[in-house]
């Protein structure tokens, strides 16, 4: 069903809000198209494509729009306020839209509301919407847009997504990247980062501040994060961690393995419902709490680590390499004190066995 819709948003000169510029464009094709969208908060909608997001210069962030598929030029874009943002949205005018990039057989439905965002939470007056198929090869519209967005230092910049893929590099600023079926790759950025993915791949390297990784289905893997906190929750997947330096790491998978290798962070918390569990912590290590239902255990802590210890394990030995003061020992179950017991380390499996290693690695060479 085909869908008819106005321009909502007023194009101005660019530097007056929101700008537009045409760039040069092969003759028959569409024209790429570049707008400037300024604001404290901007939020960009887009149902299929590839979106990179980079750093910028400059007051506003910049959106630069090339347009794909058969019938690209049914494509229209549309801005202005919408609650707290200001808006930049592709619109697609057709509730059937095929990106043949997703691959025979692949699909994904969206609820798409009447002013064409979707993907956040906030509903309240902007109608009660409907609903999107995407489909890697099928009826509907043929047509995708990708994005290359610019981000000043310090901008706040929020991006939907249905399918495709999603890019953030070097960016310093708070960005959410929020897609339905798409993976993220993010490097070398600074400030807050948000990743939300409802099944798909996430890769975040090279990292400064807050990062927070959610993922319905998917892997995940990270690598040199530093900040205050790094936190990675996934319904299905594996997680990575490695050379990680924060205040607070929470790992938490539904089920998956879970590798955290070379992490300095006085609180770490690891829990998975089915998967094996390895932790390398180094120096400032204080409270680890881990907790599997079904999988192996190995930590490794430094030879300065000192605490109360808790390790519970439904079916399966545990192994102690390291001075320990006991307070009480079972088969299945090991109470004591490392060290100067000023921090806490608490391991428990509903099936599997546990190792603990003082100044060794959790996986050797």
């Amino acid at each position: 069903m085909s869908r008819t819709r106005s321009m909502a948003g007023t194009l101005t000169p660019a530097g007056m809000g929101i700008g537009l510029a045409l760039a040069v464009a092969a003759p028959g094709a569409v024209q790429a198209q570049s707008y400037e969208v300024s604001g404290g908060h901007v939020a960009v909608y887009n149902l299929a494509g590839v979106v990179t997001v980079q750093a910028g210069r400059g007051s506003a962030v910049t959106v630069e729009v090339r347009r794909g598929g058969a019938d690209a030029d049914e494509l229209q874009i549309e801005t202005g306020p919408i609650g707290d943002a200001e808006t930049l949205r592709v619109i697609y005018p057709d509730e059937d839209i095929s990106y043949p990039e997703m691959g025979r057989g692949s699909r994904t439905t969206v609820r798409v509301r009447d002013d064409g965002t979707f993907g956040d939470s906030d509903w309240r007056g902007r109608g009660r919407g409907y609903e999107v198929t995407i489909s890697g090869r099928g009826r509907g519209l043929e047509a995708y847009a990708d994005l290359t967005i610019s981000v000043p230092a310090g901008q706040s910049l929020s991006v939907y997504l249905a399918v495709g893929e999603g890019r953030v590099e070097n960016v310093d600023g708070t960005i959410v990247m929020d897609t339905q079926s798409a993976p993220v790759f993010a490097s070398g950025t600074l400030g807050s980062l948000t990743v939300d993915v409802g099944s798909g791949h996430v890769e975040v390297r090279d990292a400064q501040g807050e990062v927070d990784i959610d993922t319905g289905s998917g892997s995940v893997d990270v690598t040199n994060v530093t900040g205050r906190t790094l936190f990675i929750d996934t319904g299905s997947g594996s997680v990575s961690a490695i050379g990680v330096t924060v205040d607070d790491l929470t790992i938490d998978t539904g089920s998956g393995e879970i590798v955290a290798e070379g992490v300095a962070s006085p609180n770490i918390t690891l829990d998975t419902g089915s998967g094996s569990i390895e932790l390398e912590a180094t120096d400032n290590a204080e409270n680890i709490e881990i907790d599997t239902g079904s999988g192996e255990v190995t930590v490794a802590v430094p030879e300065s680590f000192g605490a109360e210890v808790e390790i519970d394990t439904g079916s399966g030995g545990i192994e102690l390499d390291m001075p320990l003061t006991m307070r009480r020992w079972q088969r299945d179950y090991v109470r004591g004190t490392i060290g100067d017991g000023r921090g806490r380390l608490l391991v428990d499996t509903g099936s599997g066995s546990i190792r603990i290693l003082q100044g060794r690695r959790a996986r050797q060479p």
